[in-house]
C-alpha cells in the first residue's frame, strides 16, 4: 500500500505550525492511514464495503492505535502506513458498540511516535482544533468546536455527547481531533449537515470525545471488549422525520427482520411508553434489560396499529470475530 492517501487540504483550511503552542509536525505523523480488508460473507459488507480506508491514530508507546470502529469491524487484515514511509500490518483488538471505538494493535513498528490521550472538558465553543487525516499538514484541517450535546445515530447508537467541529473535514473516518495542547481528544466519525448550530448552516464533523475511551480502553486491549452486559439489539434502522420516527431498514436475519417489520413503518412506544425521538427510543429500548429480552413495540403501518415483541439479541452475534495472529 502506498504510505497514505491523497487527501490533500486546500491551504487556506490547513492550521499554520508557528501558531501552535505543540509541534504540529510531530503530532500530525501520530496520523496514520488504514486500509483495511473485509470478507464478503461478513455482516457489515453490504452496507459498509469490503474494502475501507480512513485514518487511525497512534497512541503513545507506539504499539496500540485507536480509529472509529466502522472501518475495521469484521476486517480480517487491516494496514496501517505512516506519512513518514512504510506500512505494517495491525491486528484487530476490539470494537467497542456503545462508543463507537475501535482498537488495533500494530505487529510491526513505524518511525513515528504518538499521540497523549487528552481530555475535552474544558473545551469551549469557539476554540481552535485541529482535525486531521494521515497525509501530515496537507490534510488536516484548522477547524473550532462550534457544538458539543447528544447525538443518535439511526443504527441503534447514541452519545451524551459529542463534538461538532467545523469547517468540516472531506476525509472524517478515523481523523484525530487535537486539542490546543496537542493531545488527542476525539476520532472522527461522520459528517453531518447544518449541525452547527442555529444560523450556522454548513456541514460539520462529528467527532466521538476520547474521555468516554478512557475508561475502558484496557479492557479492550486486554480482553477485546468491554465488562458490561451487552445492550439489546434489534437490527432497526430509524430515523427522525419530524417529529415521527420512521424505519429506514432492518438488519437482514436480525430480530427487526424476524417480527416482520418493515421500511416506512412508524416507531411510536416501547412496552407501552411513547417515544419523543430517536435518543428516546433507544434509551427505552436499553432500560429493559440486557440483550436477550423481549421488546415490545408499538408501530404503525399504513394508518393501522401493529404490535410486536422482538427477541433482542447482542449484536456481536451478527459478527465475525477478528483474526488471530
Amino acid at each position: 500500500m502506498s504510505d497514505e492517501p491523497d487527501w490533500s487540504i486546500p491551504q487556506i483550511l490547513r492550521p499554520r505550525p508557528e501558531c501552535c503552542d505543540f509541534d504540529l509536525e510531530r503530532a500530525l505523523e501520530a496520523i496514520l492511514s488504514l486500509r483495511a480488508e473485509i470478507p464478503e460473507d461478513a455482516f457489515t459488507a453490504p452496507i459498509l464495503g469490503t474494502e475501507r480506508e480512513g485514518s487511525a491514530v497512534l497512541l503513545e508507546g507506539g504499539r496500540i492505535a485507536i480509529t472509529i470502529g466502522y472501518l475495521i469491524a469484521e476486517a480480517e487484515r487491516v494496514w496501517l502506513g505512516s506519512s513518514r514511509g512504510g506500512a505494517v500490518e495491525a491486528h484487530v483488538l476490539g470494537y467497542d458498540f456503545a462508543t463507537g471505538f475501535g482498537v488495533l494493535m500494530l505487529l510491526g513498528r513505524l518511525p513515528v511516535g504518538g499521540l497523549a490521550l487528552g481530555s475535552g472538558t474544558r473545551l469551549a465553543l469557539g476554540d481552535p482544533v485541529i482535525l486531521a487525516a494521515a497525509g501530515g499538514l496537507a490534510a488536516a484541517v484548522q477547524a473550532r468546536l462550534v457544538a458539543r450535546h447528544e447525538f443518535a445515530g439511526y443504527w441503534e447508537y447514541l452519545l451524551e455527547e459529542a463534538y461538532f467541529t467545523a469547517p468540516a473535514h472531506p476525509h472524517w473516518g478515523g481523523a484525530g481531533l487535537i486539542g490546543p495542547d496537542g493531545h488527542l481528544l476525539g476520532i472522527g466519525s461522520l459528517l453531518i449537515e447544518a449541525a452547527a448550530g442555529p444560523g450556522r448552516p454548513g456541514a460539520a464533523n462529528m467527532v466521538v470525545p476520547t474521555d468516554i475511551l478512557v475508561p475502558v480502553l484496557d479492557q479492550l486491549v486486554r480482553k477485546g471488549r468491554v465488562d458490561r452486559p451487552p445492550r439489546p439489539w434489534l437490527g432497526l434502522y430509524v430515523v427522525e422525520a419530524g417529529d415521527r420516527l420512521v424505519v429506514s431498514g432492518v438488519a437482514p436475519g436480525g430480530p427487526a427482520h424476524k417480527a416482520g417489520i418493515e421500511r416506512g413503518d412508524l416507531v411510536v412506544a416501547v412496552a407501552g411508553h411513547a417515544v419523543l425521538d430517536l435518543a428516546d427510543l433507544w434509551r427505552k429500548v436499553w432500560a429493559l434489560g440486557e440483550a436477550g429480552v423481549e421488546v415490545p413495540l408499538l408501530l404503525v403501518r399504513n394508518g393501522r396499529r401493529l404490535d410486536r415483541v422482538l427477541r433482542s439479541i447482542d449484536r456481536e452475534q451478527m459478527l465475525r470475530r477478528p483474526r488471530l495472529h
